[in-house]
Order: structure tokens, then C-alpha cells, then sequence
């Protein structure tokens, strides 16, 4: 007596499909009775998919790109971590940058500003947080795109951060 490969029901020897969950059956092999189904899905060492990790590498910007860069050693992987590691770095020192120049150049400034009237200042301030607005909106986006292309399996290089990062992963 022959046996589903999905469900391991008992099927008569020439049963082309399982009477009980209708899963198509192969010729039956000669000589036995059994055929075990396919072994079941293997997880990598780490427990992870290829995609998964590459996508967690993301999660938390640069920090979890250092953890998967130092822990995983699968290419594709290594490539994402570097990636997250270079691009949100660098728009993190960026950030600070800004926020240095902007924000402490207004705080410690003289009083009364630009030619007396103390309104050059606040304009300053006001670039600063449109920039700071606008890089952290980038850095949303970026992130979200990241994420998904790394989830479908795609090489997705951000420009400039991208050729750093394959050198980085060694690609």
C-alpha cells in the first residue's frame, strides 16, 4: 500500500491523486510501499532566510547593520549590513552636523543678530530644521525601500553608499 506525500494517508497502489487532501501523487516507485514525503524546510544555521537577515540589517539603521556585518557571513547579507551601516551612518553624522551648526550657531551667536535686529538668527534656525525635516524624510523613505528590496532578494544599491558598501562587504 502506497502512501500521500503530503498528508501520508494510505492510497491504493495506482492513485494519482490522496483521496484525502488532493495532492497529486508521482508514479509509484517498484518495490515500495512508502514513499516519505520531502524532508521539511531547513533553516540556516542562525534561523534565518538569506532575505530575512538582509531585511533585519535595516531594522534599526546602522546599529543592527554592525550586528548582521559581525554575525552573518553570508554575501548577500554582508552587502545589506554594510549598506545600512554606510547609509544611515552617514546620514546620521549628518544629522549631527547640522544640528551642531545649526542649533549651537544660533544658540551661542551675539545677541542682535545680523546688522542689530536678531531676526538673522531665527531665519538660520528655520533653514536648519527645514534640512533636518527633509534629510530625516529621505532617511524614512530610503529605509522603507531598503527593507522591501532586501526582503525580495534584489541588489538594491543606494548611489554613492552602494560601490562603498560592496567594497566593505567585499564584493
Amino acid at each position: 500500500m502506497a502512501h500521500c506525500t503530503k498528508c501520508g494517508a494510505e492510497l491504493p497502489d495506482t492513485a494519482q491523486f490522496c483521496q484525502k487532501c488532493g495532492q497529486p501523487q508521482g508514479a509509484p516507485q517498484p518495490g515500495t510501499g512508502f514513499r516519505p514525503a520531502a524532508p521539511p524546510y531547513q533553516p540556516t544555521a542562525s534561523g534565518l532566510s538569506e532575505n530575512a537577515a538582509a531585511t533585519l540589517s535595516y531594522v534599526l539603521g546602522w546599529l543592527t547593520g554592525i550586528i548582521f556585518y559581525l554575525i552573518d557571513s553570508r554575501p548577500y547579507v554582508r552587502f545589506h549590513a554594510a549598506q545600512s551601516i554606510v547609509t544611515f551612518g552617514g546620514l546620521h553624522i549628518i544629522r549631527i552636523v547640522l544640528a551642531m551648526v545649526f542649533g549651537l550657531g544660533w544658540a551661542f551667536a551675539p545677541f542682535g543678530g545680523y546688522g542689530g535686529y536678531g531676526v538673522g538668527h531665527f531665519a538660520g534656525f528655520g533653514l536648519g530644521l527645514m534640512l533636518l525635516g527633509l534629510i530625516g524624510l529621505v532617511s524614512f523613505v530610503l529605509w522603507i525601500v531598503c527593507m522591501i528590496k532586501a526582503y525580495q532578494g534584489e541588489r538594491f544599491m543606494v548611489p554613492i553608499a552602494g560601490d562603498i558598501a560592496a567594497n566593505l562587504a567585499g564584493h
